[in-house]
């Protein structure tokens, strides 16, 4: 019963984990990430795309990505909605390619996006928590139900507090190495 409570808490915890770490992905640090195309939709072949699905994305240095498309029909359309994708960026179509440079952030910019990394890391730890307390509601109903005993209780609830304090420092590092990322960039 402990082991499935611990189970229950971890799958939780992973699951909130790697959501931050998918949503800190698409913060925009002022230096170049593939990752910051991931939304564009692009109108191409009489459908919504995502931009991946028609092309690559690479990084060709710390402020430009390359966007390479498997069709060059398509770079008007891939050039069209990543201007209009809302992300500050103006793309540069040479016919080839498109390249897309990244801007360097202004403070107030930086500001806003620690304030984003931040709040984006007190969700992840609130879904944390809740994982904490399913699994701790399911150890005290294996005990009033006499599962388990008082002691076994104790040493689950410890369990999942140790689990549930080893992911907040996950957490709480993965926020400030983006936010580092952010006030260097």
């Amino acid at each position: 019963m402990i082991d499935e409570a611990t189970e229950l808490a971890q799958e939780g915890m992973e699951k909130a984990l790697d959501r931050l770490r998918r949503e800190l992905g698409r913060v925009r640090t002022g230096r170049a990430n593939p990752a910051m195309l991931d939304e564009v939709r692009v109108d191409a072949y009489g459908a919504t795309m995502p931009l991946k699905q028609v092309a690559t994305v690479t990084v060709a240095d710390a402020r430009l990505l390359v966007v390479k498309p498997f069709d060059r029909n398509t770079i008007p359309a891939i050039e069209k909605a990543i201007g209009a994708a809302g992300l500050g960026l103006n793309p540069q179509n040479d016919g080839v390619v498109v390249r897309v440079p990244v801007p360097a952030l202004t403070e107030e910019r930086r500001k806003a996006l620690v304030k984003q990394v931040h709040d984006l890391g007190e969700e992840a730890k609130i879904a944390i928590r809740q994982a904490r307390r399913e699994a701790n509601e399911l150890l005290k109903s294996a005990a009033k139900d006499k599962e388990i005993s008082e002691d076994d209780l104790e040493r689950g609830k410890n369990a999942v507090q140790k689990l549930t304090d080893r992911f907040v420092a996950d957490v709480d590092a993965a926020v400030s190495a983006r936010e580092a990322e952010i006030l260097e960039g």
